[in-house]
């Protein structure tokens, strides 16, 4: 794929799981996605957007994954000879038993699509230990031997997970297994069959994974056939509780969560306007990451290169300074009601700040933008010819934009944030080196502002009002908002306005090019939606619908016009 920001093309961010295919198994995989490619092909798209495709946890956040290198196997596309070794029998057999009424409902029910997926893959694996041939026994011995600076630490992690009733709370699990060197020793002390259990466990994970990377490769090519690129996502922080942290816990420092500062834009969360965003995420030791020149990191890129064409780094400030909190995630909630005095009695006096710096003097700006220009030359060293974007939207210091344009990163522009003496920035100066869209998978749907400003009924109303009379501003129309259409007058409009804008990539949400209103991820909160969100039609029934038609037909015109196609 030949992507230069000369030449200006457009995408559409969809969640993976969001997707439905004609024969899926409750949630979006790869056999989707090329259904999904398939369909935007057609109608001039460039670019998918996807998020974050690594093993998950309990939460099933993809930005809180328990591996950073690992593929979470419910995106697999699991059917008879798919993979090779998962025989018809054995799929029907496994099908016919999970009589599980509604699995492929509205929502994502990742515990039941996990446990069936897993026991399909443990089928395939029985069938591939049994009768796998020599070339396809090589096949795997040489994804284990390329993969061997993460596979056997990720493997042994996960087979803990089940010996503990699949938590990954590494620090609740008994004394023996809580760090990897204690864990080895407690796995060569076992007896012999015990031990041969474990080690198999071990060869299954691995042998998901190299099926993992298998489809996964083979979308990448599926999609370059079609004109598609792929752009992948790179969260800034990994999973307190993952493979990575258990296995080289010197690298981080455990006792700082990290995540954004207050943030009065996120109405719907008293907590982060109060004291910002606690993702939990262990900080970083970059001086001991670099006195191995940043190996974690590196391998990190690699992977995520073989599989994608561009990717994205979710909160790429952070490789300049991170917010810190001084206490987990799931004390946020005592911290509410008190005021700064009683916050700092009850952390002994460490309060939330930047790390590892502030940026109130001169000197400490400089250092920031140094050490962060510093780190990501070594990720655009590893990324090679594949583009990478930089999520650069929230408290973002003064020296981070110019710091990634002299870099060659592109950062994003939110046309109803993008104001200059307060007024509206207009599309056509927007950097080419940037990518333009109305939403990402945090906030709400152009739809779903809508529906809010018109009803002035909800705590939200006023702010989703001022959101769309900016957006209204920006594709040239009326901001009286109560006097226009939705899809006569603002739908056609605001998606003209983004393809022209001067960007390079122009990305619509899916539930925007569909006008839908639904959230698949609502900051700061637990929610049963959260992550679990699907499209209410399977890509086919997209396809066939005269409405649907007739829409991507105005979005091919408006596509071709503004010459990204």
């Amino acid at each position: 794929m030949k992507l230069s920001p000369e030449n200006k093309i457009a995408g559409v961010l969809v969640p993976l799981f969001a997707l439905r295919g004609e024969n899926d198994l409750g949630i979006g995989d790869v056999a989707a996605l090329r259904e999904f490619i398939d369909w935007i092909a057609g109608i001039g798209f460039k670019l998918i957007q996807l998020l974050p495709i690594n093993e998950t946890g309990s939460d099933n956040s993809p930005y809180n994954a328990i591996s950073a290198m690992a593929i979470e196997p419910a995106t697999l596309h699991l059917a008879p000879n798919s993979p090779r070794e998962l025989t018809h029998e054995d799929f029907d057999e496994v099908l016919g038993s999970f009589d599980v009424p509604g699995f492929r409902g509205d929502g994502v029910k990742y515990r039941l699509v996990k446990k069936l997926k897993r026991r399909l893959l443990e089928n395939a694996f029985a069938n591939f230990s049994a009768k796998a041939d020599e070339d396809r026994r090589a096949a795997f011995g040489k994804f284990c031997e390329e993969e061997a600076e993460w596979l056997p630490d990720y493997t042994l992690f996960r087979t803990l997970m089940e010996v503990n009733g699949d938590s990954p709370a590494w620090d609740r699990w008994p004394a023996q297994c809580q760090s990897i060197e204690r864990a080895r020793i407690w796995l060569r002390d076992l007896l012999p069959e015990r031990q041969k259990n474990i080690v198999e466990r071990q060869a299954f994970f691995s042998f998901v994974q190299w099926i993992a990377y298998e489809q996964w490769r083979e979308t990448k090519s599926y999609a370059e056939a079609h004109g598609v690129a792929l752009m992948g996502d790179i969260p800034f922080g990994v999973s307190y509780y993952s493979a990575d942290v258990f296995a080289r816990p010197d690298e981080f420092m455990l006792e700082w969560s990290g995540g954004a500062p207050p943030e009065p834009h996120f109405k719907d969360d008293l907590f982060t306007q109060k004291w910002g965003q606690n993702w939990g995420i262990p900080l970083y030791r970059w001086d001991r990451m670099c006195a191995n020149n940043l190996k974690w990191w590196r391998k990190r890129v690699c992977a995520v290169r073989r599989i994608f064409h561009l990717f994205r780094i979710d909160h790429v400030q952070g490789f300049y300074r991170i917010y810190a909190f001084p206490w987990r995630p799931r004390k946020n909630k005592d911290f509410l009601p008190v005021d700064q005095n009683e916050m700092l009695k009850m952390t002994d006096g460490r309060a939330p700040h930047f790390v590892p710096r502030n940026d109130e003097t001169s000197e400490n700006r400089e250092a920031n933008k140094s050490d962060g220009e510093k780190y990501l030359r070594i990720v655009l060293e590893e990324a090679g010819t594949s583009r990478v974007i930089g999520e650069d939207l929230g408290v973002v210091p003064d020296y981070v934009r110019p710091n990634l344009r002299v870099l060659g990163i592109a950062g994003f522009k939110i046309p109803q944030w993008e104001a200059r003496d307060g007024e509206i920035v207009p599309g056509e100066e927007y950097e080419r080196l940037s990518v333009a869209t109305y939403a990402t998978h945090d906030h709400k749907p152009i739809r779903a502002l809508w529906e809010e400003a018109l009803a002035r009924s909800t705590a939200t109303s006023e702010q989703s009002l001022s959101e769309l009379e900016k957006i209204a501003r920006f594709a040239g129309l009326d901001p009286k908002i109560e006097e226009l259409n939705f899809e006569k007058d603002l739908y056609s409009a605001i998606m003209e306005a983004l393809f022209k804008s001067n960007a390079w990539i122009a990305i619509v949400m899916i539930t925007d090019l569909l006008a839908r209103e639904y959230r698949f991820n609502v900051p700061g909160t637990k929610t049963k939606w959260n992550w679990t969100r699907r499209t209410r039609r399977s890509v086919a029934q997209l396809r066939a619908s005269r409405k649907e038609r007739k829409r991507m037909q105005l979005i091919h015109e408006l596509l071709e016009k503004a010459g990204r196609t």
